[in-house]
């Protein structure tokens, strides 16, 4: 089995330098334009037998690019939504120092300001992980659009890490991550290969 983890494009709180999370914004023109590069690129290397994504229009409107350049239909799964960052979602960086200052200490089961807990942000991502590996076959090139940290999750549940982990994993805009499933074995092919963004670059 083949995994294609893709981070949504450049969204429009990337611009306005807020807190994203669970803060619902579209995709800015710079990343549709990302997404149509990333389409034509994996369109050009795979071919793909199901797409999921996150239900964030950030990440549809990056799955539904994809998967209008492959024909094919997208399955939408909350449990694939970026960590639910409660009631900092949508604050500038500074609203959110002043309301909801960091709170250090807390177990991992534990929260704060209705956000979600390491503990099942963790188990969110092992759930939604093997879901798609156990209802796909072998031989499947399946993508998985998601948000930075939930992507994180998912390495650390396929890579079998502790959920204490600090192993981080850098995922930029329309990021693409192969990972494959072979013999009980777990390889990561490549991480964070951006290369259909030269062309974007040489525009710019």
């Amino acid at each position: 089995m083949r995994l294609l983890i893709i981070r949504h494009g450049e969204s429009e709180a990337d611009i306005l330098n807020v807190h994203e999370g669970r803060a619902d914004f579209e995709l800015t023109e710079v990343g549709q334009q990302q997404v149509i590069l990333l389409s034509e690129w994996v369109n050009n290397h795979y071919k793909l037998d199901k797409i999921y994504s996150s239900s964030l229009k950030r990440a549809t409107q990056t799955a539904l690019l994809l998967g209008n350049k492959q024909q094919i239909e997208i399955e939408y799964e909350e449990d694939l939504m970026e960590w639910n960052n409660g009631l900092i979602a949508g604050l500038s960086r500074e609203e959110a120092e002043e309301k909801y200052p960091i709170v250090n200490g807390l177990a991992p089961h534990d929260a704060v300001y209705e956000q979600e807990s390491i503990l099942d942000f963790r188990y969110r991502a092992e759930k939604i992980l093997s879901k798609i590996i156990s209802e796909n076959p072998d031989g499947a090139t399946i993508a998985i659009v998601s948000h930075g940290g939930m992507i994180n999750k998912l390495y650390q549940s396929f890579l079998k890490l502790p959920f204490d982990t600090n192993a981080i994993f850098h995922c930029g805009d329309t990021s693409l991550h192969e990972w494959t499933i072979k013999d009980n074995k777990r390889h990561i092919v490549f991480s964070n290969c951006l290369e259909h963004l030269n062309k974007l670059c040489i525009k710019s």
